[in-house]
């Protein structure tokens, strides 16, 4: 909320003033959003890994079975 303490600014200017101050608060809280530290990285997610090549689906591709 923007109260006027002294003197006796036309509409304009008061929108004028709000429209700075929104835009400085939107710098500020893009700023913030930025420089907040990343989220720690869970034991689960670190030792995620492909565990084998993707299954190819098609005539003729078991016949190549390594195991």
């Amino acid at each position: 909320m923007i109260s006027v303490v002294s003197g006796d600014p036309s509409p304009e200017e008061l929108a004028a003033v709000t429209a700075v101050l929104a835009a400085l608060e939107a710098e500020r809280a893009a700023e913030d959003a930025a420089q907040k530290e990343p989220q720690p990285v869970s034991g689960w997610e670190l030792s995620r890994r492909g565990l084998r090549t993707p299954i190819t689906v098609g005539p003729g591709q078991w016949g190549r079975h390594a195991g």
